[in-house]
């Protein structure tokens, strides 16, 4: 069930009006739940089961945590890590097992022992990236003590709210339980700004990136060899807007959608594409995951900068090539990180050791080489494999396919590169500014305008709507 389609605009119609006619609280939570469950198992209901399974798992694990006195803290930390491997194995299984099983058979090749190997082809459920990382966050908060063990309901809750289930935002116990254990209230303000994101996540998504996608960017990565420099020069470029306009899109509208049911959503992007280094393009950039990746796994599991500077550029490296095999179980995700976490370092060490007097870039300078490694990685990001990806380098550095060619970029996904890239450059609180105007009209008049944007946008759009690029994570 995809969010810009008529199908999930029924079923979010049909729960927002159930939602809000429930007065008590655990009620709806129980209604939101079930509804939860029916959105997810419009993919695949065989996956609800390992959904509940997977809450039933942390719930109760956080419960033995949390009722373990604080004397046996060895006891506490068994269980956290019985918990995490737990959780772990879930994610292993489903996404990793076959990928590290052909990595063991091209190994063992190589050292004369060839071996059939049991590769069981298993299907990736939608979202279990997010809701496995969300779960382990969520028992670290209780052994560390940060959060109270929850009860079962709002556990599962949690990790299955619609709105988030399938490509995030990440969001953690501390920031959604505690709106758990209240009736929220629907303000005019809310209602408005939910309103707003949604439809400009429909933009982005059903006219910029799907444009983009169909009409360059696959068509380019496809076929690398047979497109010139102009394509892929291009291509590059539209994907890295196309991923963000896609992204971004996902998490607007989630963010909206639970604004419209009375929950608040931590902010996922803040306009990555005006950093002006990669550590600040990733405070900007899925600030969900590369927070998650920063408190959970760089400080609490690798211990951060406190051993070190070696060691911390080495924490550095580590955690973002974990980030980028979270993505997927492929060789470019672990490059498209190890890259990442290459320059992050480097920049450290030139923060350390630069010679003084020595100015810093101008900020013009370091947004424009920031936006290029940002690109470059997008590559191998977008690359089906590293023949692919050194393929479309290839091309890109020797010239592409030989002149004659008629060229895949066209006008039109010019102007979206373009406006793509400009958005970053308009103020940040643009839309806030927006909603607050939008909140002073009447309703029926507020419904008429959002009900002819959607129209317009339906208009725009390419045919079809093609799955959110992160679904696959």
């Amino acid at each position: 069930m995809l969010f810009p389609t008529l199908t999930f605009g029924l079923f979010f119609l049909a729960t927002f009006a159930l939602i809000w006619s429930v007065r008590d609280n655990e009620w709806r939570k129980i209604l939101l739940l079930l509804a939860s469950w029916v959105f997810y198992g419009a993919w695949d209901w065989r996956f609800v089961a390992l959904l509940i399974g997977s809450a039933i798992l942390n719930w109760g694990a956080a419960q033995l945590i949390a009722h373990t006195p604080e004397e046996e803290e060895g006891r506490r930390k068994a269980l956290l890590t019985i918990g995490v491997i737990a959780n772990l194995c879930i994610l292993g299984v489903f996404k990793y097992y076959d990928f590290f099983l052909e990595q063991l058979g091209v190994l063992l090749a190589q050292a004369g022992i060839a071996r059939d190997l049991p590769l069981m082809q298993i299907v990736l459920p939608v979202g279990v990236s997010f809701f496995t990382f969300q779960a382990m966050s969520y028992l670290v908060d209780v052994a560390k003590k940060r959060i109270a063990a929850a009860d079962l309901l709002d556990v599962t809750l949690l990790m299955s709210f619609f709105p988030h289930l399938v490509a995030g935002p990440i969001v953690r116990g501390s920031d959604l339980l505690p709106q758990f254990r209240q009736r929220p209230v629907l303000t005019r303000d809310a209602a408005t700004m939910g309103l707003v994101l949604i439809v400009w996540g429909l933009f982005k998504k059903a006219v910029i990136a799907s444009e983009l996608s169909t009409g360059l960017v696959d068509p380019v990565f496809f076929d690398p060899a047979g497109h010139s420099r102009i394509d892929l020069i291009a291509a590059a470029y539209g994907y890295a807007v196309q991923i963000y306009c896609d992204f971004s899109a996902y998490s607007d509208m989630a963010i909206g959608l639970a604004a419209l049911l009375g929950y608040r959503f931590p902010l996922n992007f803040n306009q990555p594409y005006r950093a002006t280094s990669l550590q600040d393009f990733w405070r900007r950039w899925h600030i969900s995951l590369s927070s998650w990746l920063r408190d959970y796994l760089y400080i609490d599991a690798l211990g951060g900068n406190r051993k070190g500077f070696a060691r911390q550029c080495a924490n550095l490296m580590t955690t973002m090539l974990l980030g980028g095999l979270w993505h997927g179980a492929k060789w470019t995700f672990v490059i498209w990180g190890g890259l990442h976490g290459g320059v992050l370092a480097i920049e450290r060490i030139w923060d350390r050791c630069r010679p003084e007097g020595w100015p810093r870039l101008p900020a013009w300078l370091g947004l424009v080489i920031t936006f290029h490694i940002v690109v470059l990685g997008w590559i191998f990001f977008r690359a089906e494999s590293f023949a692919q990806a050194t393929a479309y380098l290839g091309g890109l550095f020797a010239g592409g396919a030989g002149p004659g060619l008629p060229l895949q970029v066209t006008p039109l996904t010019v102007v979206l590169i373009v406006f793509g890239v400009a958005i970053h450059a308009a103020p940040h609180d643009l839309g806030q500014r927006l909603a607050l105007r939008l909140r002073l009209l009447p309703w029926w008049a507020l419904g008429l305008m959002l009900g002819l944007t959607i129209l317009i946008v339906d208009a725009m759009r390419f045919e079809g709507v093609a799955p959110f690029i992160y679904y696959q994570f």
